[in-house]
């Protein structure tokens, strides 16, 4: 298990928002924290440290007036961290080598690969070629739906018809060299983790002995943090944003590392 950061931008700044309240019209979303620093303060915070596998996500789409704010933050913090982070947001095969290029270690993408609901092969085919399978980071990111978790795509709002699933996870992990997967419905409320999901996912490591999971949502506590590493078999890694005391939360920085690596 290890621990992976997170540098959420939003509307050109570095924030923690409920993942459930993003919108993409009026480029809205309920806020947790703003920082007063910039991108590239958390990337060398995150190099200072020794943390690789952190990853950057872009939250306003290609056509908000904010995205290229979000871009620059970004490329601050790509250049402030060369090879430790990944990002995403708006990724696809025309921009995935600039990110690269730029310092990122993998490129993360959804919605590029899910469309109309379903896994599209060709642009999953096009970007391996174009990036190769070790720089790419598959974010299956989810949410409950009639008992089943589904893959949800742009800013968390469309639900595809993919779900999370052994079958699914089989399929995917030979285009990829992480997933990165949100609990949506409880990412930034600091109540606590998907169990479930989290149960799901340390099995699924545990048979295939397949690739890096990273689960992000809900984490709160230091008993959360435990009783991720129980349930996910010590397989799974975390991101925790909103109760870091980095960002405005009460789990302190240093106390979550220890407790991740010991």
């Amino acid at each position: 298990m290890e621990f992976r950061p997170c540098i959420d931008i939003h509307n050109g700044q570095v924030k923690q928002i409920v993942g459930s309240s993003l919108e993409d019209r009026g480029d809205l979303a309920r806020e947790n924290f703003v920082a007063a620093r910039d991108a590239a303060y958390y990337a060398q915070l995150y190099q200072r440290n020794g943390i690789r596998g952190g990853h950057i996500i872009l939250l306003n789409p290609a056509s908000s007036p904010y995205y290229e704010a979000d871009r620059a933050q970004a490329m601050g913090a790509l250049a402030a961290y060369p090879g430790g982070l990944q990002i995403g947001g708006g990724v696809n095969a025309d921009n995935a080598a600039e990110y690269l290029e730029a310092g990122a270690s993998h490129v993360i993408v959804t919605s590029y690969v899910f469309q109309d609901g379903r896994i599209h092969m060709g642009n999953l085919d096009k970007l391996c070629r174009t990036v190769g399978r070790e720089h790419l980071v598959l974010d299956l990111s989810c949410r409950m739906r009639n008992g089943c978790y589904y893959i949800v795509t742009d800013r968390w709002q469309r639900f595809t018809d993919e779900t999370v699933d052994d079958s699914t996870l089989d399929m995917l992990k030979g285009y990829c060299d992480e997933f990165l997967i949100h609990a949506v419905d409880v990412e930034g409320k600091s109540q606590g983790i998907e169990e479930a999901l989290v149960r799901q996912l340390g099995e699924w490591c545990c048979r295939s002995g397949g690739i890096a999971v990273t689960y992000a949502g809900g984490v709160h506590s230091y008993e959360d943090i435990g009783l991720l590493k129980t349930l996910g078999d010590g397989q799974v890694n975390v991101t925790i944003g909103s109760a870091l005391n980095l960002f405005g939360g009460e789990l302190a920085f240093d106390e979550v590392l220890e407790r991740i690596r010991e």
